[in-house]
């Protein structure tokens, strides 16, 4: 469940994992430094630990040292959470290891926020505790296990605004996924609770964009470009859909497409941070260099970010 305002602090926010099998790849959230190129980038997205529990020796530089290995079974939810979270996994779960962003007094907050939850008189109280889990896990960037508990919550009281906290939280999980199997795993589970959103509401546009995108990294990623396409075509000032739109167009190599995209954005939101920034990149693979420094300079204007600023004034020395 990220925000807006945490996104925009972000140099890069790659909008959730994108998959196509003829060669877009998953990558973590996290910044884009101008230096990388893309095989750099996909080389490093390959071996990057998904933050909610990826172990931290396939940490990439793109991300904070992982929470803990995470088992990768797709049978009873299991996989599609952490392995220490307070309910089975089945046998083939591995041993749980120690949060590594996870303090002391957190990972007694967990044990005690568990040991509360099986204690729970009904299912009433269940939830309010399922909530409390969730927040907790959040903070500690076990996305997954918080997924799990909201999901629990929206088993109970199976409202919209309930499957969409829990499938918002595993798409957050699916978004720093790293291996082809948690890609898969966590973006079925993703699509599963989005398609629950929109039995109940048809138009919720945000849960449809996420939908989309994460079909991308499904065995249909056309369905998620019409998903994505359909949203456009309900509301063409949607942000998040032109800016995934973008983001899918830069990672196919298709860069006029991706500048009229940010284009766009832009027009849509002038203070979109990651638009003009994207534009500028996608301006300079075009060879439209001033404009790409104009487009640089508005980004690096709208935010106090230093990894920012830092970016920015290398992609401009790099168009001289």
């Amino acid at each position: 469940m990220a925000t807006t305002s945490s996104a925009s602090h972000q140099l890069v926010v790659l909008a959730a994992a994108l998959a196509l099998v003829g060669g877009l790849y998953v990558l973590p959230k996290g910044i884009l430094k101008p230096k990388e190129s893309r095989s750099e980038l996909n080389s490093d997205a390959a071996k990057t630990a998904n933050r909610d529990g990826g172990g931290s020796k396939t940490n990439g530089s793109k991300t904070e040292a992982s929470s803990g290995p995470v088992p990768a079974t797709a049978t009873d939810n299991g996989g599609a959470h952490s392995d220490d979270d307070g309910h089975d996994h089945g046998p083939s779960a591995p041993a749980a290891a120690p949060h590594t962003t996870a303090t002391a007094a957190q990972r007694q907050e967990l044990a005690r926020l568990l040991a509360q939850y099986k204690a729970a008189p009904n299912a009433e109280a269940q939830s309010a505790v399922a909530i409390t889990l969730a927040r907790r896990y959040e903070s500690v960037e076990r996305f997954d296990s918080a997924g799990y508990y909201l999901e629990q919550v929206a088993l109970a009281s199976p409202t919209s605004q309930n499957w969409q906290r829990a499938a918002d939280a595993y798409f957050q999980a699916f978004s720093f996924a790293a291996s082809d199997e948690r890609v898969k795993l966590l973006g079925g589970k993703s699509r599963e609770l989005y398609a629950k959103v929109l039995q109940k509401e048809p138009g919720n546009l945000d849960a449809k964009t996420n939908l989309g995108m994460a079909y991308m990294a499904s065995e249909n990623p056309v369905q998620g470009v019409t998903i994505l396409r359909e949203v456009l075509e309900a509301d063409p000032r949607n942000e998040k859909a032109i800016y995934n739109m973008g983001i899918l167009a830069v990672q196919s190599n298709q860069f006029d497409k991706a500048v009229k995209r940010f284009q766009d954005l832009v027009k849509v939101n002038p203070k979109n941070v990651n638009g003009q920034f994207y534009l500028g990149v996608t301006l300079a693979r075009t060879g439209a260099k001033e404009a790409a420094k104009a487009a640089f300079l508005t980004a690096k204007s709208l935010s106090a970010d230093p990894a920012l600023a830092a970016s920015v004034d290398e992609e401009i020395a790099k168009l001289k």
